[in-house]
């Protein structure tokens, strides 16, 4: 078996990128409600937000490109996000600070791979003219203060599920 057309190869990617986009807003969605009404509810209410936007954005580009969504991969990765609420993490199935930071990390991760996908896509596919519209530095940006803004968020949590009790 030779090595993958190029177009089959964008699709996979894109796809593996849309089913954990999914998954992250999904994550992103569950912290902000977990944390509503306390001093991380704000920002993660407004970071889900965003997140939902940039998975929107990527489904444009997907459209744009011709590029046919996968639903095996998104429901696999929607079954995933779901099981991973049942974690143990100290608290039983009370949320716990145990848990936001575990959340924080984890959505860290995906913002991070979320910044590769954007640099990625304008370093091969910035001058299509299928994208002509899709904003991708304002899109790298926008990843970019969200890792920031998680940073912040997950050394609070870290310093509270993990430091010495007062």
């Amino acid at each position: 078996m030779g090595p993958l057309p190029s177009a089959d190869k964008l699709s996979i990617y894109l796809n593996d990128h849309r089913a954990g986009a999914t998954a992250g807003h999904e994550l992103a969605r569950r912290l902000a409600g977990s944390n509503r009404g306390n001093d991380y509810g704000a920002a993660l209410a407004e970071l889900a937000t965003e997140i939902g936007e940039d998975r929107a954005a990527l489904v444009e580009v997907m459209d744009r490109l011709a590029i046919r969504r996968d639903p095996l991969k998104l429901a696999v990765s929607w079954a995933a996000e779901k099981a991973g609420r049942l974690k143990l993490n100290g608290g039983l199935i009370r949320y716990s600070p145990l848990s936001r930071l575990e959340e924080l990390e984890l959505l860290g991760l995906g913002v991070q791979a979320k910044l590769a996908l954007w640099e990625a896509l304008r370093h091969t596919h910035g001058e299509d003219s299928r994208l002509r519209r899709v904003k991708f530095d304002e899109l790298i940006e926008r990843a970019r203060s969200q890792r920031r803004r998680l940073d912040r968020l997950r050394r609070r949590a870290a310093k509270e599920a993990l430091g010495p009790a007062g």
